[in-house]
């Protein structure tokens, strides 16, 4: 089982403060206490009535239909699985007439025969597909300080998609429709990595299965449950559809950290001359005593370059890490285009939602504004006006301090061409809502 003291440590990545209005969704518990007693630690299962709600703006029955039958869908954003197995993706992808030949696509009466005999439909990153669970699975990401992906799975009566199994992340389930009846039982590893998946711990996992759950319960549209990594599950839809949204989360781990300082050894170690030299002519790499003295040698010197690692260097290269994986909110290309084209003084800026920035210190003339997987250089004297729009959320572009009028301007469409800002309710052909509509440049 995880390890309380590190599970202490570990919750404190959940950002501190604030609504948590994603999670709160999903917990019957406060976050505070969800941080201290159940993140990566032990299941929590929250009823509807508990919650006080259901998951039917997220995803519907109908939705699942149009996503399968109109939406031009593709693989992998659909799997399919049977009695424990995936099915194979050509017995439901085929091309669709003229114009859309790319092999690949859904066949809706495929889907169709494979569901009436039994079959599981999952349907792969909702996060990107579907605008409820874009802007939902965003919102959770950021309560939770972890990055997030969401699925459906959408089981036919009386059937089990997949045997039982673990994750090697978290996961929360919403029940959207139907019921489901799972069962929990505790981890056969704790913790478990992107390396340690279930498949090489089959046996184990099915002995697993076979003691006495830790839940057994049936969710119905409404229900939630969280389970950390490594918890062993199934499911069993009853009497009717069942659909339910799992949300993976990728935990950003110590393990990631491991990884970073790694890489940064890899790269201090290449510019040591004695770590670079070749071994012997003729050397017996066969033999251990041959090679002992080099591989002393070499682990010594890794510990002198360990040593010298910034702990700094290792958290931004874990910050970047999980911020690679983070979308922030889609913009509107258009939208924004038609914007940036009639900027000025009372347009107004906001700060792009979800999105992670960090204002550096000037250095010399220049600063750096991280923002997402990006870093962009900027003028030093701009440090204000973006300190000021990052702390406020949004500003009028006249309001950006310790600039002229045409530095504003200047600033403001650097920003809303790298997607940093954007213009609130802006519409192609047109502005957008901006506090001044109609004004003009310099007003």
């Amino acid at each position: 089982m995880p390890d309380p003291e590190r599970q202490d440590r570990a919750s404190s990545s959940i950002p501190e403060g604030g609504a948590r209005p994603a999670l709160r969704r999903c917990i019957r518990v406060d976050p505070e206490v969800f941080a201290a007693e159940h993140w990566a630690r032990r299941p929590l299962l929250s009823t509807a009535g508990q919650l006080g709600g259901t998951f039917t703006d997220l995803l519907t029955l109908d939705a699942v239909d149009e996503l399968l039958s109109t939406r031009g869908l593709r693989t992998p954003f659909l799997r399919i699985a049977k009695d424990g197995a995936v099915v194979d993706t050509k017995r439901f992808t085929s091309s669709q007439g003229a114009g859309a030949e790319v092999a690949d696509q859904v066949s809706s009466d495929s889907v169709l025969r494979l569901f009436a005999e039994g079959s599981t439909v999952v349907l792969q990153g909702l996060h990107r597909l579907w605008p409820p669970l874009i802007q939902f699975a965003g919102q959770l990401a950021a309560d939770l300080g972890h990055p997030t992906q969401v699925n459906a799975y959408v089981t036919p009566p009386s059937s089990r998609g997949f045997s039982p199994h673990y994750d090697v992340h978290d996961v929360f389930v919403l029940q959207v429709a139907g019921e489901k009846h799972w069962t929990i039982h505790s981890p056969v590893l704790a913790d478990p990595l992107r390396t340690h998946p279930w498949s090489d711990r089959a046996a184990d996992v099915a002995a697993a299965a076979e003691r006495p759950p830790v839940i057994d319960t049936v969710l119905r549209p409404g229900d939630a449950l969280y389970l950390p990594r490594g918890y062993i599950h199934s499911a069993v839809a009853l009497g009717e559809i069942s659909a339910h949204l799992t949300i993976g989360v990728h935990s950003v781990t110590r393990w990631g950290a491991v990884e970073s300082a790694l890489d940064l050894v890899r790269t201090l170690a290449a510019d040591d001359p004695a770590l670079r030299g070749s071994l012997p002519l003729g050397v017996d790499l066969a033999d251990p005593a041959a090679t002992a003295e080099d591989v002393a040698a070499v682990l010594t010197g890794l510990h002198r370059w360990l040593d010298q690692v910034d702990p700094a260097a290792v958290a931004d290269q874990l910050r970047a890490r999980a911020w690679s994986q983070v979308r922030p909110a889609p913009v509107s290309p258009l939208a924004q285009s038609s914007a940036l084209a009639a900027l000025h003084a009372g347009t107004v800026l906001q700060v792009r939602p979800l999105l992670r920035a960090q204002l550096r210190e000037p250095v010399g003339d220049r600063v750096a504004l991280v923002a997402g997987r990006r870093t962009h250089d900027l003028p030093a004297d701009t440090h204000p006006a973006l300190a000021a729009l990052l702390a406020a959320g949004e500003l009028k572009v006249g309001d950006l301090p310790g600039l002229d009028a045409a530095d504003q301007l200047t600033l403001a469409r650097r920003l809303v061409t790298e997607s940093i800002a954007v213009v609130p309710d802006a519409r192609p052909g047109g502005a957008g809502h901006d506090g001044d509509r109609g004004g003009h440049p310099g007003r």
